[in-house]
C-alpha cells in the first residue's frame, strides 16, 4: 500500500516535470542537487570517498568542486525522468544527438551487445535508441515493486524489451540469436558471484565477467555506447564506438580489465556525470579492509 501510494506520487511529480520545458526542468534538477549537496549524508560521504581513490593528484577543494557538480547532475537526471519516461517521441528527439562509429542498421544481422556504463544520462540513450531499433534492456529490480512497474511500462513504450537482469540469461541469449540487439551495464559492483577484481583507476574494482562469458557463448560484437549531458541544457549526446577489439578473449579478467580501462578513458571526458554515488569498492579482495 505505502509503495503504491509513494509510486503515484513519484508518477505526479515527473509528469509534472514532463509538463514544463526542459531547460526549466534541468535547471530544477541541478538546483536541488546543489542544495543537498549542502546537507551531510551518506551518499556525499561516498563521493567523496570514490572521488579521493579514483583521483588522488586533485586537491581537496578540486574534488569537493567535482562532488558539488556531480549531485547537481544526479539529481538533475532524476527530475529529468520526467520529460524521459512521459515525454512524446518528438520532444524526445528533439532532445538527443547520436555520434555513432557503425552503422547501428547492421546490429540486427550481427549479433550485437550494447554495453553501457552509468553516466547519469544511460537512460536517455536507452530511450533514444529504442524509439527506432529493436532492442532488449537489462535493468536491476527496485525495491518498490509498484515504481518498478510503472518504469518498466514507460521504458518499454518504443518497443524495447525490459528483462530483470537476474533472469535474464536465456532471454538475452534467444534476442541475440533472434538479431535483437542486447544494451546492458557491467559497471557497478554486484557482488563476488561472476565478478573478477580487476583495476578502476588504479584500485581494484569487483567487476562482472558475464558481458565476456555472453560474446562468447553467442558469438557477439561488443559496442560500447555513452551518453552525455550537453552543456547549456541542450539536451544529451548518445555516442556508440566501434566494438571492442580482441574481445572476447581466452581470459575473462583481461576482458574485464579492457572494459574497465575503456570506462576510465570515457569518464575523464565528463567525470562529474559518472555515478559516483554508487559504491564501486564494497567487495575487496581477500584481506584487504572495507573502504566505506
Amino acid at each position: 500500500m505505502i509503495d503504491s501510494l509513494i509510486a503515484a506520487l513519484l508518477t505526479l511529480l515527473l509528469k509534472a516535470f514532463a509538463a514544463v520545458p526542459y531547460r526549466w526542468s534541468a535547471r530544477i534538477g541541478a538546483a536541488l542537487g546543489g542544495l543537498l549537496y549542502c546537507i551531510p549524508s551518506r551518499r556525499r560521504d561516498i563521493v567523496h570517498t570514490n572521488l579521493s581513490l579514483c583521483f588522488p593528484d586533485l586537491t581537496d577543494a578540486a574534488r569537493r568542486g567535482l562532488a558539488r557538480l556531480h549531485f547537481r547532475h544526479v539529481m538533475r537526471s532524476y527530475v529529468e525522468r520526467g520529460v524521459q519516461w512521459f515525454g512524446d517521441r518528438e520532444r524526445l528527439n528533439g532532445l538527443m544527438r547520436l555520434e555513432s562509429e557503425i552503422d547501428l542498421s547492421s546490429c540486427s544481422r550481427t549479433p550485437t551487445i550494447f554495453l553501457g556504463f552509468h553516466f547519469v544520462a544511460i537512460e536517455a540513450g536507452c530511450m533514444f535508441y529504442s524509439m527506432a531499433n529493436p532492442v532488449t534492456s537489462l535493468y536491476t529490480r527496485m525495491s518498490n515493486r509498484a515504481l518498478e512497474n510503472i518504469a518498466r511500462t514507460q521504458r518499454e513504450r518504443f518497443g524495447a524489451v525490459m528483462v530483470p537482469r537476474n533472469d535474464s540469461a536465456r532471454q538475452v541469449i534467444q534476442s541475440l540469436r533472434k538479431g535483437v540487439p542486447v544494451m546492458l551495464a557491467a559497471d557497478m559492483d554486484f557482488g563476488l558471484k561472476d565478478s573478477v577484481f580487476v583495476p578502476f583507476f588504479g584500485v581494484s574494482a569487483c567487476t562482472l565477467i558475464s558481458v565476456s562469458r555472453l560474446a562468447r557463448v553467442t558469438g557477439a560484437q561488443v559496442v560500447p555506447f555513452t551518453t552525455e549531458v550537453l552543456p547549456d541544457y541542450r539536451g544529451y549526446k548518445l555516442r556508440v564506438f566501434k566494438p571492442l577489439q580482441g574481445f572476447p578473449s581466452a581470459c575473462v579478467t583481461a576482458d574485464a580489465a579492457q572494459m574497465n580501462a575503456f570506462l576510465e578513458t570515457q569518464i575523464l571526458r565528463n567525470p562529474e556525470q559518472y555515478y559516483w554515488v554508487h559504491r564501486r569498492f564494497k567487495n575487496r579482495p581477500a584481506g584487504e579492509a572495507r573502504i566505506y
